[in-house]
């Protein structure tokens, strides 16, 4: 008889993004999307984390000279990041009203996700969804 595997369980989840310049984008995160700064590292900061109702980004300082490339530009319609939300709408009209950039309006997917996009200082489109519930059968 073999023991069983031991398993580990996942805690939390960080959406890991390039900024040209850390501290900006730090700003750009908590000033417009509404996180809060759990810490910064080096100085200037290079690295940085963010949260907001417990979930996270971790900003990297791209080396310099480097091209920071925005996965919608590689393929289109693709998030750099993605955050479930419980209410779309509310979080549209709160970002809106922050002044973060936004990237294509509050609409209903055809996959049953009402949705919005932003994006950050460089480029990386962020996505925002609500799963709709599913109409109940007749």
């Amino acid at each position: 008889m073999t023991d069983p595997v031991k398993t580990g369980r996942l805690t939390d989840q960080a959406s890991v993004l390039m900024a040209r310049d850390v501290s900006a984008a730090v700003a750009y995160w908590v000033e417009k999307v509404g996180f809060e700064v759990v810490g910064t590292w080096g100085e200037p900061p290079d690295f940085a984390i963010v949260r907001r109702d417990g979930q996270f980004v971790m900003i990297g300082a791209a080396p310099a000279g480097h091209e920071i490339v925005p996965y919608w530009k590689i393929r289109t319609n693709l998030w750099n990041a993605y955050f479930w939300v419980d209410d779309a709408a509310a979080v549209f009209e709160e970002l809106k009203g922050r002044g973060a950039t936004i990237d294509y309006d509050l609409c209903t997917q055809p996959y049953g996700v009402r949705e919005f996009g932003i994006q950050d200082l460089d480029g990386h489109d962020i996505g925002f969804g609500q799963v709709l519930k599913p109409a109940a059968a007749a």
